[in-house]
Formats: C-alpha cells, sequence, structure tokens
C-alpha cells in the first residue's frame, strides 16, 4: 500500500493573463478535512476557509507555477506539466505516488496516474485543485488592485466581453499571454 500519495491538479490553462497555478497536497490519513471536492463546485467563501484548513492540517503542500513567459514559449499544456513537476519537486519529501487530475501526467520518476476528474475522485487532488485555484484567484485580485481598470477579480483573466473590452480601451500588460489566440491578435492589429 502506498504510504504517501500526492495529490495535484493545475487551475489557469484557459485565462489569458497570468501564471498557470498547480498544486501538491499529502493529505494527513489521521486529520481528515470534510468537504473536499473540485473546487468549480465550491463557493469562493467554502474554498478560502477549506484552503486555510487544507494548509493547516496536510501533511505536506507546495504551489509550482509556470510564468506567462514560459506558457508563450512552452505552450499551456507543457507549462501546465513543469508547473506540476515544480510543485512535486518542490515538496518537502518525495511521495510514493502521485494522482494527478486529467488525462496526463509530466515526464518524472515517481509512481503516478492520471485521473479524469480525479478533483471529485480523491481526497488530495481536490485538496490540490482548491489551494491551486484559491492561490491563483489571489494572484488575479492582486492584479486587480494594481490594474483595477481591467477587473481582474471578475473575470478572473478569463476571455469574458468586459476583459476584451478592457483590454480594447487599455491595451495589453506585461502579464498576458501573448501566444494566447485572442491577445496575439490583439497584437498583430497595433
Amino acid at each position: 500500500m502506498h504510504k504517501l500519495i500526492a495529490g495535484v491538479d493545475e487551475v489557469g490553462r484557459g485565462p489569458l493573463v497570468g501564471d498557470v497555478v498547480t498544486a501538491a497536497v499529502i493529505l494527513d490519513p489521521q486529520n481528515p478535512i470534510e468537504g473536499l471536492t473540485d473546487s468549480k463546485k465550491l463557493s469562493e467563501k467554502k474554498r478560502v476557509a477549506l484552503a486555510q484548513e487544507i494548509r493547516e492540517k496536510a501533511l505536506y503542500w507546495n504551489i509550482g507555477r509556470a510564468s506567462p513567459e514560459e506558457i508563450d514559449k512552452l505552450n499551456i499544456l507543457h507549462a501546465t506539466m513543469l508547473a506540476m513537476i515544480r510543485a512535486v519537486e518542490g515538496l518537502p519529501v518525495k511521495p510514493d505516488f502521485v494522482r494527478v487530475d486529467g488525462n496526463r501526467l509530466p515526464a518524472w520518476n515517481v509512481d503516478s496516474e492520471a485521473v479524469v476528474k480525479g478533483d471529485s475522485l480523491h481526497a488530495e487532488i481536490s485538496a490540490a485543485s482548491i489551494i491551486a485555484k484559491v492561490e491563483r484567484d489571489n494572484d488575479m485580485i492582486s492584479l486587480h488592485e494594481a490594474f483595477p481598470q481591467y477587473n481582474f477579480a471578475g473575470h478572473k483573466g478569463y476571455p469574458t466581453k468586459a476583459h476584451f473590452e478592457a483590454i480594447a480601451e487599455y491595451g495589453i500588460l506585461d502579464c498576458y499571454r501573448k501566444s494566447f489566440k485572442p491577445v496575439k491578435a490583439l497584437l498583430e492589429e497595433k
């Protein structure tokens, strides 16, 4: 039986701006956390509360990131895999086994499996999805504070009508993913 099982999930593959954020979490079987599920099924208030509880009760957790520059250089899939590797390698212990949400695994040397809809099936992946989501949302809130005219706190960087209107009016910031088609098209227009 596996002892230290890490769950890994990502947040932020679809937005036009900011890092793709991943998390690796090893839960403590002696200290269970109630209410873990896919972060998208939780209210923001519940996610924030659970993220705090996960940070306090998990044996280990770590955040991994890939920057907009890395996303532009590698593409979003490879940048996501890089961020997952960083999340797992940044844990203070090497897990015995890793479960990754989705259908692909990074190229790493740890026993692992990809689990489609894993964030609804395995508590450790749910925990990773929650802390990754809260981390990325906090990035967008910070970006909103620096550039309130873009309303990053509202759309979280996703390609919404309001977001496109803000880009049209205020332009493209350095933190945008310039390889993403809508951003690339706007840059080419200029």
